[in-house]
């Protein structure tokens, strides 16, 4: 580790040069702004001992330089005349630390280790950040995509209640997620509640919590996702799924940052940014009563679109590059060419499923594709395939049955397409899907796939 003394006392560098070097650290010094400035750029320093007093410069505008030019790294600065105001400005500057001379060494040196602790640390979540953003990478160029990209900059670093809509498939969960990425709660959890995947009669204790002996099966006390995202950022995916009873309980979390378990009249306080999404009119709900108007309101401070693939489909050669470098990774093949007719070709249909229908189109040339390079001949027939299993799905709606005998069609045929993403592994597929392991294992069993 490189730390960079500037001090206007010869005798004041040569001690803390000595007392550091002790504890194994690379340190140069310069008496001045001007020539600390030129060492700090060509030393590249891991950290900065910045006196307040210099003979040509003021430490705290030479502060405000170093920052300007490199935001995370970090300063301690040293004073020989205590000056509180001095003090507050270089710490709202930036700086890490306010040192009073005469020096205390043993001080010293524990300052400058929490020091180089904190840069190793904001570091290292700076590079979990990047890995996040990169594992939730948002492609696409167009027009509507860059729109996005600028909102969720605006909106990010705030804490304000955002409702995220579009279609199935739009990537509405990969805009909450990047919207958490980029705020100051990243440091802290991203927890997904899907009302649409829970059973009505859980949700309330799926989101809330509940007690011991609050109902049958409750044989010990369990948080909810709203206590697990305490601190970070609770996604509610598919809000327009919520029933009312739930909806006015996230209401009053929102109004007032507080909530009880299920069956219990302990009342607990909350600090959570809440981010909603939906492919459902709300207003047409709000107006027919079926979703809570202020619920709405509340929710929708900033509305936030995600715009289905037929209105970006010049992103889509991007994006099929995407698919196709992770693919052959996960499925260890080489990647594929797609031509530039195979890729004219993508841009034609409009996708049902967005972007996560022409992801399972790639999927499926990877697996039922030998050849290397494509051609819109070779993709032609399984986008049929995809078009007639869209059919073979309006002949499933249109048919007459029993709703208890449709549901569990639909409940088995989902079930079924599941669990093969997740190697038939039922504890993660009930993960995935925001199901409880127990309640996914009852119901494989009762529908006969297990």
């Amino acid at each position: 580790m490189k730390i960079l003394i500037i001090d206007d006392e010869k005798n004041i560098c040569l001690t803390l040069q000595g007392i550091l070097e002790d504890e194994g650290y690379e340190v140069r010094f310069e008496h001045s702004g001007d020539k600390g400035w030129t060492l700090f750029d060509n030393f590249e320093p891991d950290l900065t001992l910045l006196d307040v007093k210099l003979p040509d410069i003021n430490g705290i505008d030479m502060l405000a330089r170093i920052i300007r030019t490199e935001k995370n790294h970090p300063v301690i600065m040293i004073s020989g005349n205590s000056n509180i105001s001095d003090a507050v400005k270089a710490i709202k500057l930036g700086a890490l630390d306010f040192l009073e001379k005469p020096l205390s060494l043993p001080k010293v040196k524990i300052t400058v280790k929490k020091a180089l602790e904190f840069r190793a640390l904001d570091e290292q979540m700076r590079q979990l950040r990047e890995q996040y953003e990169k594992d939730w990478e948002m492609i696409g160029t167009s027009p509507v995509m860059q729109d996005l990209r600028q909102i969720i900059d605006r909106v990010a670093p705030s804490n304000a209640k955002i409702l995220i809509r579009g279609e199935s498939g739009s990537g509405k969960e990969l805009i909450a997620r990047l919207i958490h990425a980029r705020s100051s709660r990243f440091q802290q959890s991203f927890v997904k509640f899907n009302s649409a995947a829970i059973p009505r009669e859980l949700v309330e204790s799926e989101l809330f919590g509940f007690e011991r002996g609050a109902f049958t099966g409750a044989v010990k006390s369990k948080k909810g996702k709203l206590e697990q995202a305490d601190g970070g950022t609770l996604f509610l995916d598919e809000i327009g799924d919520m029933d009312l009873a739930a909806q006015a309980k996230i209401l009053r979390v929102i109004q007032e940052g507080e909530f009880e378990r299920v069956g219990s009249n302990h009342t607990h306080r909350i600090d959570v940014r809440i981010l909603a999404a939906t492919n459902k009119n709300l207003e047409e709900m709000v107006a027919t009563s079926c979703f809570r108007e202020d619920l709405f309101y509340r929710l929708n401070v900033v509305p936030v679109f995600a715009p289905p693939l037929r209105q970006r489909k010049e992103d889509i050669p991007l994006i099929v590059a995407h698919f196709s470098t992770l693919l052959a990774a996960e499925l260890k093949t080489g990647i594929k060419k797609f031509t530039s007719s195979a890729l004219q070709f993508l841009q034609n249909p409009d996708y049902p499923g967005n972007v996560r229908e022409l992801r399972n189109l790639i999927e499926r040339i990877y697996l039922l594709c030998d050849k290397p390079a494509l051609d819109a001949r070779d993709i032609e027939p399984l986008l049929h395939v995809m078009q007639s299993r869209s059919l073979t799905d309006v002949a499933f709606w249109d048919e007459t049955a029993a709703f208890t005998d449709k549901k569990n069609a639909f409940e088995k045929r989902y079930l079924k397409h599941q669990l093969p993403k997740h190697n038939g592994n039922v504890s993660k597929t009930a993960e995935a899907l925001g199901f409880q392991q127990s309640n996914l294992s009852r119901k494989l069993h009762e529908l006969g796939i297990l």
